[in-house]
């Protein structure tokens, strides 16, 4: 299974949205899930990963064994030797479950393959880790929609905004 994983902070907590689907081309997700995570880490300039790590990993723990690929929002590289979110999660899953970002703005130094989808002039940039960087990005171009973002990540971002916990 490809999983795609979004994050939204609250007040008091994060809301982590995963979609589970088979085929990169694949319109929607074999599986949802939602959870919620209290005691989120304060947000530190340049240490993002240390807080969104964890609520990364609180979902893909459990399902790890059937996973292919983790897609985030985010770079897995933001320099060729300095690692972002992407980068962080791929050595906690023991890089054994390659891992691709997506980042819609331009980090200035990564190392990023820019992807046109749709009619749009606006390029998503695609990082990777365990997978081959062009490979990666045929993937996300691959991702069904069509318009600049794929479908599914659209959908994971908007679960995770809209989570309601009791």
């Amino acid at each position: 299974m490809i999983a795609c994983l979004d994050v939204d902070y609250r007040d008091d907590h994060a809301a982590v949205a995963c979609l589970l689907f088979t085929s990169w081309t694949d319109e929607t997700e074999a599986q949802q899930i939602s959870k919620r995570i209290d005691d989120v880490a304060p947000y530190v300039s340049g240490e993002f990963y240390k807080r969104e790590l964890p609520c990364l990993l609180a979902v893909l723990e459990p399902i790890a064994e059937t996973l292919t690929t983790v897609v985030i929002d985010g770079y897995v590289y933001l320099a060729p030797e300095k690692k972002g979110l992407g980068g962080y999660l791929f050595h906690a899953l023991n890089q054994e479950i390659p891992v691709v970002g997506v980042a819609k703005t331009r980090f200035h130094e990564a190392p990023a393959v820019a992807v046109l989808r749709g009619d749009s002039q606006n390029p998503l940039f695609v990082t990777s880790a365990g997978l081959d960087i062009q490979q990666a990005g045929e993937y996300i171009k691959q991702m069904h929609g069509e318009f600049r973002l794929p479908t599914l990540l659209k959908k994971v971002d908007r679960l995770c905004r809209d989570a309601v916990f009791a």
